[in-house]
């Protein structure tokens, strides 16, 4: 698919300088440069800036907001503007704290009192298509990375604290010299057609008239393809036959890659697996391209910026090769 990395966080060609990271002297002569810059994470929020909350919040690295960090910074890498860096402040307790916060669909804004209105912690599904490549790569590196860190900080073995070495891409057991690296969930999500139609589906949680591309986490011992053949009949009970790859798109909700991939459905005959979906359906692309206009009563699509709209958007254009 030659448009494949055009998908949002597909990738900005970033420097990771993954050599340095195992240097803590080099690491430090970056933190002391004068365009390094560190992106606070507020429980999983990334700071954003702008009226449209359109760019990456990026501060100095003295700045008074990282004195809610626990941890040191953790490297992101280096950019045509410096060395990037990003710390976890979610220790911070706004004084309006919304009870949305965490939540599948989170409006609200999070405006530190260090900070001016400009800035301000936001939900990133709501923005990830505003931001550039770029700062989307680092911004959804940094969620996920952070992301990790809170969710490991004991020893998997022997149950001891952890602690971040490495720069932040490791962290170390010091009580059975354990080491373990951030971890990265692959899932499969399947555009699986039949003639002119689309499989969808809906889960219980999402938004109401909300479908989307079935999807599913691979699992151990399995290939893609028998992961996008075991979903879509766990889910659909629709059998799938030859299946190619699309596109992948890193995921940071909480840290997977979602593998795009496209399947021939054997038949239309829908079987649904209520403790998996709510509902499934198949949509024609006549039916797809009024939902995607904005104007079906019956379906939304799923959302901008997620692989499953692009790649449901480049099926319509008929640019999957």
């Amino acid at each position: 698919m030659q448009l494949a990395e055009s998908v949002t966080f597909g990738g900005s060609g970033l420097n990771r300088a993954a050599d340095l990271r195992g240097k803590p002297d080099k690491v430090a002569k970056l933190k002391e440069s004068e365009k390094a810059r560190a992106l606070p994470v507020w429980r999983g929020k990334p700071l954003l800036s702008g009226d449209s909350r359109d760019r990456a919040g990026w501060l100095e690295l003295s700045h008074s907001v990282f004195g809610h960090a626990s941890e040191a910074p953790v490297f992101l890498g280096l950019d045509g503007n410096g060395p990037r860096f990003c710390f976890d402040v979610s220790s911070w307790i706004p004084d309006d704290l919304s009870d949305t916060v965490g939540a599948f669909i989170d409006p609200s804004e999070q405006v530190h009192p260090d900070l001016g209105s400009d800035f301000a912690f936001v939900e990133l599904r709501r923005a990830m298509t505003r931001l550039t490549a770029r700062d989307a790569e680092l911004v959804a590196t940094a969620k996920a990375l952070l992301g990790w860190h809170r969710s490991h900080l004991f020893c998997s073995g022997c149950g001891s604290p952890s602690v971040m070495v490495n720069s932040g891409w490791q962290r170390d057991c010091p009580n059975c010299n354990a080491s373990h690296f951030p971890r990265t969930d692959p899932v499969v999500i399947m555009l699986v057609t039949h003639g002119n139609k689309v499989l969808m589906g809906r889960s219980y949680v999402w938004p109401d008239g909300m479908y989307s591309l079935l999807a599913g986490f691979v699992e151990p011992g399995e290939t893609i393809e028998a992961a996008v053949r075991r979903e879509a009949f766990e889910e659909a009970g629709v059998e799938v036959g030859a299946i190619r790859y699309l596109s992948s798109q890193p995921w940071p909700f909480p840290a997977s890659l979602m593998i795009g991939c496209q399947g021939q459905a054997l038949g239309d005959r829908i079987q649904i697996d209520r403790t998996e979906l709510e509902d499934a359906i198949w949509v024609t692309r006549e039916e797809m391209m009024d939902a995607v206009a904005g104007n079906s009563a019956r379906l939304k699509p799923a959302r901008q910026g997620s692989i499953a709209r692009f790649l449901i958007e480049n099926w319509l254009a008929d640019r999957l090769d």
